[in-house]
C-alpha cells in the first residue's frame, strides 16, 4: 500500500502535521500573557474569585490549545487511542526536542554587531529578550509537558468510555465532553506544578497560594470551556469533509475499528 496515495494514511499525515504544529506553537506563543479585555476594546471584568481580585489575562497559548483537543477528537473519532497516543508521544518528544535546541541556542555568544542592529530597533539587549521569551522556565516547561500528557490520556479514555454508551451518535457529547473533563486536569496540573508544587520544592521562587491558583486556573478552564462550546460546529463541519473525502465505506470502517483499538 502506498502510504502517500493511500487516503486514510495521507489524511493521518496531515491531521498529525497540523496537530503537532499547533502544540508545538502553543508551547512558545504562551510566554506572553494579554489582557483580554483590552484585546477586545471593552472595559475590564474585574473578577473576584477566591479572594483574588483583578483582569481577564491569559497565556497566548490559549489561541491554539481549544484547537489541539479538537484535533484530539478528530483524530480519536478515526484512528482510534493509538493514532492519539502516537501523535501526542511524538508532540511532547518533539517539543522537548525543541526546548533542547532553544537552550543551546541561547547559551551562544552573541554576535556584537547583531546586539548594537536590535539595539537600534528599541531592543536595548536583544540576547536577554531572546532568552527571556524563548527560555521558559524549567518548572513551566515541565508542568506544561505533563499537562499535556494527563490531558490528552484523559480526553482519549473519556472520548470512548461516552462512544461506548452513545455509539455513532451525538458527536458534540462525546467530543466536548472529553474535552471539558480533560481541560480541567490540563488547566490544574501545569498550574499546580509550575507555581505551587514546583516552586515549593526548588525553594528560589515564592509559591503561588491556593487561592491564587483556584482563581487563575478557573478563569483559564471557563475559557476552554466556552471554547469547547464554540467550537463544536467545526466537528460536523470536519467530520463531513473526512466522510466525503475518504468515502463512506471507507470512514465507516475506520470510525468502526478505530473504538475497537
Amino acid at each position: 500500500m502506498d502510504v502517500i496515495t493511500n487516503r486514510s494514511s495521507r489524511l493521518f499525515i496531515i491531521l498529525g502535521g497540523f496537530f503537532v504544529a499547533n502544540a508545538l506553537v502553543a508551547e512558545f506563543i504562551g510566554v506572553k500573557i494579554f489582557a483580554l479585555e483590552n484585546t477586545l476594546g471593552i472595559e475590564p471584568f474585574n473578577f473576584n474569585l477566591f479572594g483574588q481580585k483583578g483582569a481577564l489575562q491569559f497565556s497566548a497559548g490559549v489561541l491554539l490549545w481549544p484547537v489541539v483537543f479538537i484535533m484530539t477528537d478528530i483524530i480519536n473519532e478515526y484512528y482510534g487511542k493509538r493514532g492519539v497516543q502516537l501523535l501526542s508521544f511524538l508532540a511532547i518528544g518533539l517539543i522537548s526536542y525543541a526546548f533542547i535546541m532553544i537552550f543551546a541556542s541561547i547559551n551562544l555568544v552573541p554576535a556584537e554587531w547583531w546586539l548594537e542592529q536590535n539595539a537600534t530597533r528599541g531592543v536595548p539587549n536583544m540576547q536577554n529578550a531572546f532568552s527571556v521569551i524563548l527560555g521558559q522556565g524549567m518548572l513551566i516547561i515541565i508542568g506544561s509537558l505533563t499537562a499535556f500528557t494527563i490531558g490528552q490520556l484523559t480526553d482519549v479514555l473519556i472520548f470512548h468510555r461516552i462512544k461506548k454508551w452513545t455509539g455513532e451518535k451525538n458527536i458534540w457529547l462525546r467530543a466536548t465532553g472529553s474535552t471539558v473533563v480533560s481541560q480541567f486536569f490540563d488547566s490544574m496540573v501545569v498550574l499546580c506544578i509550575a507555581f505551587k508544587w514546583g516552586p515549593e520544592l526548588v525553594g528560589n521562587v515564592e509559591p503561588w497560594t491556593w487561592n491564587q491558583l483556584f482563581a487563575v486556573a478557573t478563569i483559564q478552564y471557563s475559557y476552554k470551556f466556552l471554547m469547547a462550546l464554540c467550537l463544536t460546529p467545526i466537528l460536523y463541519v470536519a467530520h463531513r469533509g473526512i466522510d466525503y473525502y475518504l468515502g463512506h465505506e471507507t470512514s465507516e470502517a475506520m470510525k468502526k475499528r478505530a473504538t475497537s483499538w
